[in-house]
């Protein structure tokens, strides 16, 4: 898919398969309707007073080879209230464009519909808006026998016009670039588990090193981990036949000695529990488990992409948790990288042990920050559903800027607590910490677990469990949190 900005024009005079307009409830034209209907001696309103289609949000009507437009096809697309109109509703109304377009002939299309909102959100929404065309286009079918030879639709072109003067073309590129990102980190998670081993996780991130002189790598193998001290990750993966790694890529977009931000993905590339087995109901789903990897991986991608003029270190912790001879049992001691010591109740509680070495290897960048992005805790669903992922942090600031991203990508999280209150949970009569606080405040006790290996600078924990998959007829990965932490770069860069 081709993505473009077209600046100021008017909307009659374009040499496209389709002009997208928009149309607020009760029939009211937007700017680029407005021009439409001035061209096509007032068609459009002529159309509307049929009273087929009023404006209703996300409805669509074709119109086609309109007096006096240029383009073959006028999509109208309903934008519901006109005050009511947002950046997530901006988006959904896009895709209802998008898919009507997938069904039709054209290849491609010049969209207005972002020219209806607020000039204080414009750059974002221009972001958001390429996003929901790739969302509305994606499909992964890479492992079925018979695909289908022809083309899904023959769309291949978007563009974004305003009738606004303005310049939005570094929207529109990082908008392709968070896009590109959200399909890798998709691509990875919806892959199944016996394909996408901690192997092969080293094996993309070795191809995006690869793809730019901007970014190092460094793969530690588990005999690397064990000379580090790593026993805390090494417990997970000693479970398994397939060997763990710690990916550690480093993209240098900004001065040499600048701190680097440090993103920290959990990589379990399948979760059966362990020794405390899950239920087999939904077990394949445990594949998504390595999401939070799959969404460093897809930003490291984007930023490469936009060339960010700032250093970010992305830090995969990769290992499959399986029941095998030698995995761990419940009541078994580990000493992490810290050299704190952890008295692990439940081996379904791993995500907590292969990131907190993470994080406490993440120290020796001397970060400006560090954000970890885990599928941790169904108590996170509990809490807060699947619209929304959860955040707790040791940094106010950190943890505003994480929520500004969240809000300005409709990606949103929300900050839950963490005071010292909660810690007491995990105290162990054996070990320095246990690895559960019990059923109650899982999501709190688990980030609570993770911030004692993060006392040393800014931190931020995402727990995605909720929104980095969906379940279903719709089963698959959402690219989420991509575009959070994109944004959260964007911001940081000041790009």
């Amino acid at each position: 898919m081709n993505y473009h900005f077209e600046p100021s024009t008017n909307a009659a005079n374009l040499h496209t398969d389709c002009v997208v307009a928009g149309i607020y409830k009760h029939g009211k034209l937007s700017s680029a309707a407005a021009q439409l209907d001035t061209a096509s001696q007032g068609a459009i309103t002529t159309h509307l007073e049929f009273g087929d289609f009023s404006g209703e949000k996300g409805r669509t009507s074709m119109l086609y080879s309109l007096p006096g437009v240029t383009s073959k096809r006028v999509l109208l697309v309903g934008m519901g209230e006109k005050d009511k109109l947002t950046q997530e509703s901006l988006a959904q109304i896009t895709q209802a464009a998008v898919n009507l377009l997938k069904s039709s002939k054209a290849n491609n299309a010049i969209s207005f519909l972002t020219d209806e909102i607020s000039s204080e959100f414009m750059q974002a929404a221009v972001r958001q808006s390429i996003t929901a065309v790739a969302d509305s286009l994606y499909t992964f079918d890479s492992f079925k026998s018979k695909r289908d030879e022809t083309p899904r639709t023959q769309l291949e072109g978007w563009t974004v016009a305003h009738t606004i003067a303005g310049d939005f073309s570094t929207a529109v590129s990082q908008g392709t670039a968070i896009a590109e990102g959200m399909c890798v980190s998709r691509d990875l998670a919806n892959s199944p588990g016996n394909v996408c081993t901690p192997t092969y996780l080293a094996e993309v991130a070795q191809e995006l090193a690869n793809s730019s002189n901007k970014v190092d790598i460094n793969i530690l193998e588990e005999g690397d981990m064990e000379a580090l001290g790593m026993g805390s990750f090494l417990s997970v993966s000693k479970g398994s036949e397939q060997d763990g790694k710690m990916i550690i890529l480093q993209y240098h977009g900004g001065k040499a000695g600048e701190a680097p931000f440090v993103l920290v993905g959990k990589g379990i590339t399948f979760d059966t529990g362990g020794i405390s087995l899950k239920p087999g109901n939904a077990m394949d789903e445990m594949k998504f488990d390595m999401t939070g990897a799959a969404s460093v991986i897809g930003t490291l991608t984007a930023c490469v992409a936009m060339q960010l003029p700032m250093n970010v270190i992305a830090i995969i912790a990769a290992a499959e948790n399986m029941p095998g001879g030698k995995a761990s049992k419940p009541g078994d001691i580990v000493t992490s990288m810290s050299g704190k010591t952890i008295e692990i109740l439940n081996t379904d509680a791993e995500g907590r042990l292969v990131l907190c070495d993470a994080l406490t290897y993440a120290e020796r960048f001397n970060p400006a920050a560090v954000v970890d992005i885990a599928t941790l805790t169904g108590a996170c669903i509990t809490a807060l559903g699947h619209h929304t992922s959860g955040l707790l942090s040791n940094n106010n600031s950190l943890a505003e800027e994480v929520l500004t991203a969240g809000k300005q990508a409709s990606d949103e999280a929300w900050r839950l607590p963490m005071g010292e209150k909660y810690q007491d949970q995990l105290k162990s009569n054996f070990a320095d910490m246990a690895n559960i606080g019990g059923p109650p405040a899982g999501t709190i006790t688990a980030a609570c677990f993770l911030s004692r290996f993060t006392e040393n600078y800014p931190w931020a924990h995402l727990d995605i469990a909720g929104t980095a998959w969906k379940g279903g007829a719709a089963k698959g990965s959402t690219g989420r949190p991509v575009p959070l932490l994109c944004q959260l770069l964007i911001n940081r860069a000041g790009a």
